[in-house]
């Protein structure tokens, strides 16, 4: 079976085809509320802005382009994404908020309340930062990237991008709950695929054989570079398990021993959430420079040295360096995180103690559970370090080669990773929905 074999079959499914529509009809609703621009932006200071500054354009990325036309979505799910962080970080810490998470479903709504009320004071504070950054006078050659002298103005313009993420966090937990799953991540992958049909026009106008040969090469690379997140993404180590329960033979009548089967852990057991969370992250000083912007003595020259050095791509080969190696090692630390939060090796080694079933050579318990977490921290080391490479080392190294301006590069890598792996998340979610119904799988 193709794979529009599959979605022809999977169409016929009345309760999938209900899925899937209702999730295209609330993407389209976001990119509708990402091209309504808040009125009074220049949108040439805007391009001058975003052409200079790789942290922007990777914020710009998440939101879909939102940002560099400062749409009312612009902030996009940024905020939402910190304060999930946030409670993440608290469940480890507070004792309260660990007993809600091992709640079942009634704990997880309430924590997931809790990361809602949070995101709005969070959306708001980058609100303001951005209204102080955008109104400054000397911040482009072109003047400000809007004009907002009366208190009025400013307020409004904080509600209303305050307002437009909290719509978009609505929209991706009504994907979650009543669609094929995924909503944030899906919101985000349909804003990076939105985005490039107009970044291959842009790029393909400049023309020249050597613009040619540097296409040709970054076509090869990118080819190369998805295969290999594919790979990444699909591979899994699998831990032979056997059951100690006894079954009946049907046709001898006798007793045998269990079947063997085994556990599957996923190299990449995270996905793309690090390095959302990584980027989330990186952007806090560009927030604190933006709301100190206005301020005089060592609060202003701290904001302006963070404008313009704090970027993956800043004037400075050591700063860089330094940026570039702080991104490295959180994309690493929020990848056993994460693995950490969505696999706990004593909850795996209880539920096989319970279903009487255990690791050759490895005694049930307390050992199943050292065991299954030494393999998980080999193999997450190489899912981290792959996440790490591709989105800080890979686009370095191919500017290196194709001698093109890292900035886009530095997005493209990024880009591919959560294209290629939400993409392959949700495939394995329609997978699930068709197998659950006798029918054969999505991915082939």
């Amino acid at each position: 079976m193709n794979l529009f074999e599959a979605l022809v079959q999977a169409f016929r499914i009345p309760e999938l085809r209900r899925k899937l529509l209702f999730t295209v009809l609330l993407l389209l609703a976001f990119r509708v509320l990402a091209s309504i621009s808040i009125p009074g932006a220049n949108p040439k200071a805007l391009d001058l802005l975003f052409g200079s500054n790789s942290l922007l354009g990777l914020l710009n990325l998440f939101s879909g382009g939102g940002l560099s036309r400062f749409t009312i979505v612009a902030l996009g799910l940024n905020p939402y994404i910190n304060a999930t962080i946030i409670m993440q970080l608290m469940t480890v810490v507070s004792t309260r908020l660990k007993e809600l998470s091992k709640e079942g479903e009634q704990g997880r709504k309430k924590i997931t309340r809790y990361t809602r009320w949070l995101t709005v004071p969070l959306a708001a504070l980058q609100a303001y930062g951005f209204m102080a950054l955008f109104t400054n006078p000397s911040l482009t050659s072109a003047g400000p990237i809007l004009n907002a002298s009366d208190t009025a103005t400013y307020v409004t313009v904080i509600l209303t991008l305050t307002a437009g993420t909290i719509i978009a966090m609505w929209l991706g937990e009504l994907i979650t709950e009543y669609g094929v799953g995924n909503g944030v991540s899906l919101i985000i992958f349909v804003g990076i695929i939105g985005r490039l049909p107009g970044s291959l026009i842009s790029y393909g106008s400049t023309g020249g054989s050597t613009h040619i040969v540097q296409l040709v090469l970054m076509l090869v690379i990118a080819i190369v570079v998805t295969a290999g997140i594919i790979e990444v993404q699909q591979a899994q180590r699998k831990v032979p398990v056997q059951s100690a329960q006894r079954v009946l033979n049907p046709r001898t009548g006798m007793a045998a021993q269990g079947r063997r089967n085994f556990l599957p852990l996923r190299v990449n057991a995270a996905g793309v959430i690090p390095i959302i969370f990584a980027i989330s992250i990186m952007t806090f000083p560009t927030i604190f420079a933006n709301l100190f912007q206005s301020a005089t003595g060592p609060l202003q020259q701290a904001s302006t040295w963070i404008q313009q050095n704090w970027q993956p791509t800043g004037p400075s080969i050591p700063l860089n360096i330094i940026y570039n190696g702080i991104y490295f090692l959180l994309v690493l630390g929020f990848t056993y995180f994460y693995t950490a939060v969505v696999f706990d090796p004593n909850d795996v080694a209880d539920n096989l103690k319970k279903q009487s079933t255990f690791i050759p050579g490895i005694r049930p318990g307390r050992n199943t559970a050292e065991y299954l977490g030494k393999v998980m921290g080999r193999i997450t080391l190489a899912g981290a370090l792959f996440l790490a490479v591709i989105t800080v080392v890979l686009p370095l190294a191919t500017a290196a080669i194709t001698r093109v301006s890292p900035t886009s590069l530095y997005l493209g890598g990024t880009a591919i990773l959560i294209v290629v792996g939400v993409a392959l998340d949700t495939m394995k979610q329609i997978e699930t929905q068709l197998l659950m119904r006798q029918y054969r799988g999505f991915i082939k």
